[in-house]
């Protein structure tokens, strides 16, 4: 957008006016600090997770992540879709009691599973051919917006944390403040960072991989992003080709290697699924990248849980 504005300031109309100018310098400084952020998701970036040099074994953990819009009616799509990417984990958001009742054929292949079918766009199916060690579903900001928390065991025995989430966006003239939506992925953060076991989160976040708050996310959880250094890999919109971004995210906790990233097909949702393909490998943690979070972000962060909504 700015580069176009810029494209248009310059070639039809010619600033020669000083408020012109102070513009195209805004616009300018604005658009290089737009690629500064960006630019640890594209191949020039450095990789926060190494790749896995180990074929698929016991300690892999395929996990799907997908937003099915919730008046979309193309289930079949995603049932070919899961036949395909064959994930051990499937998470799909916005899911309501008509989207139960058309993926509850799933429980032949995925008998673990936990569903949250709401009418809200909030709902929540998690399907799993792996063991859950429990299983809770949290209301940690809003009392109509769920989240799960449980544990996945590995082929291997190896239990792993899972959380999945799904918070409200920040909507104008509904909700223009993001403070629900940072509060919920903040609070996940802790639980991460607190585990004793290897984490993985996955969910929509409704924000941006580059946003501040989901940069924050990453300094206090410890968690690592597969799409640093790999590509944007845009979620949303899948109507849209000229205005997509991504939200729909899959974070690990440095003990794992990636196998694979890919975004999938739309199946007539407005999002696009991700599959990530992980590795759990402890050895591999001196080779991944960790941000490190600061005094200044710890507070910051404090801050954010602590606010009033």
């Amino acid at each position: 957008m700015n580069g176009a504005l810029l494209f248009c300031l310059t070639f039809f109309l010619n600033p020669e006016k000083l408020s012109d100018i102070l513009v195209f310098i805004a616009l300018l400084l604005n658009l290089v600090y737009l690629i500064y952020l960006v630019l640890p998701f594209t191949p020039l970036g450095r990789k926060q997770i190494v790749s896995s040099k180990l074929p698929t074994d016991s300690n892999s953990l395929k996990l799907l992540i997908a937003n099915v819009y919730q008046e979309n009616k193309k289930s079949d799509d995603y049932h070919k879709l899961i036949s395909s990417c064959n994930p051990d984990v499937i998470l799909l958001v916005e899911t309501n009691i008509w989207w139960q009742k058309q993926m509850d054929s799933l429980e032949g292949q995925y008998p673990y599973q936990i569903k949250i079918p709401l009418e809200n766009t909030y709902g929540m199916l998690l399907y799993s051919k792996l063991e859950f060690n429990g299983g809770t579903v949290k209301y940690l900001v809003e009392q109509d917006i769920p989240s799960i928390e449980t544990e996945v065991k590995l082929k291997s025995g190896q239990m792993v944390k899972l959380f999945c989430l799904h918070p409200q966006p920040p909507v104008p003239q509904e909700n223009p403040r993001s403070t629900e939506r940072d509060k919920e992925i903040l609070l996940v953060a802790k639980k991460a960072k607190n585990s004793k076991l290897p984490v993985v989160v996955m969910g929509d976040l409704n924000d941006v991989a580059w946003s501040y708050t989901t940069e924050l996310f990453g300094k206090i959880s410890g968690l690592l992003d597969p799409r640093r250094g790999r590509g944007f890999f845009n979620s949303f919109n899948a109507k849209y080709f000229f205005l997509r971004f991504p939200l729909d995210h899959i974070f690990c906790s440095p003990d794992f290697s990636l196998n694979s990233i890919q975004r999938l097909k739309s199946c007539g949702s407005d999002h696009f699924p991700m599959c990530v393909n992980l590795h759990y490998n402890p050895q591999i943690e001196k080779l991944n990248n960790v941000s490190e979070a600061s005094e200044e972000d710890i507070q910051f962060a404090a801050e954010k849980i602590n606010a009033t909504t």
